[in-house]
């Protein structure tokens, strides 16, 4: 049995006590937590105040409630995705993609037209509103059961200047690069990796546990000076592993921002 006598709502203070458990390692990562009625005689206290604690070490990802189960320790021993993401090319010049590229589509490809927002513009240095095509992706990995969300979009002025991307923009993006070569781009790409929280749609389409952020990498395809397409990729954060490979090649010319 535990007094609580702590500052403080009395649920956060038995999220407290909780937390410090299994940060001790009372509980194991995996490990089922106590019964609502074991934590209530523990920590003398209502079971709606037993059940807000839960919420909050939930909220915080310390847990997983399984439906029907009760609550568990999470645990972060399950298989990591590794996704490296290189631009290779095959001896006969044919550009090859690793990573996602290999791993399974879950349904077609979604194609569209659309507008550039503000953070999309920004990468590709368009207006806010430009016209654009875009083609949605959801794969997930066979090895692991990790699940991605793909996204290209292809501004109208390039697809006007290299007519190809205009017929096939749902084409994989190895192909869309070469359609940018044979139209006598010399390619090059940056690529920019931030954490943040899911929207409502990518949490249910990643399939995410509670307080999980995603990964959101940003890959932009340039050609001489200008950027020509924008890849987006979105994955859950916390069994993702990316990996660069890193040269001495010379520096590319410079983007300004507009």
């Amino acid at each position: 049995m535990s007094e609580i006598q702590r500052p403080g709502a009395l649920y956060q203070q038995v999220a407290a006590a909780i937390r410090e458990a299994i940060l001790k390692g009372e509980y194991e990562p995996g490990a089922p937590l106590p019964s609502e009625a074991q934590l209530m005689a523990r920590y003398q206290v209502s079971r709606p105040t037993v059940r807000n604690a839960v919420a909050a070490l939930r909220a915080e990802g310390l847990i997983d409630v399984r439906h029907g189960k009760g609550s568990f320790v999470r645990s972060d021993s399950g298989p990591v995705a590794g996704i490296s993401r290189y631009v290779g090319k095959t001896p006969a010049g044919h550009f090859t993609l690793y990573g996602v590229a290999a791993w399974q589509q879950t349904e077609e490809p979604s194609t569209y037209r659309t507008h550039a927002t503000e953070a999309t513009a920004h990468e590709l240095e368009l207006k806010v509103e430009d016209a654009l095509f875009g083609c949605d992706r959801l794969l997930v990995d066979p090895a692991t059961g990790a699940r991605a969300m793909h996204r290209t979009l292809i501004p109208f002025a390039t697809a006007e200047a290299v007519p190809a991307l205009a017929d096939a923009p749902d084409a994989e993006p190895a192909t869309l690069y070469e359609m940018l070569t044979k139209a006598g781009h010399k390619l090059w790409w940056s690529e920019t990796v931030r954490a943040r929280m899911p929207l409502p749609d990518e949490r249910t389409a990643l399939r995410l546990p509670d307080a999980t952020p995603v990964l959101h990498v940003s890959r932009v395809t340039c050609g001489t000076d200008d950027p020509l397409i924008l890849e987006e990729l979105r994955i859950g954060a916390d069994r993702t592993e990316l990996t660069y490979r890193i040269t001495a090649d010379k520096e590319p010319a410079r983007r300004t921002r507009a």
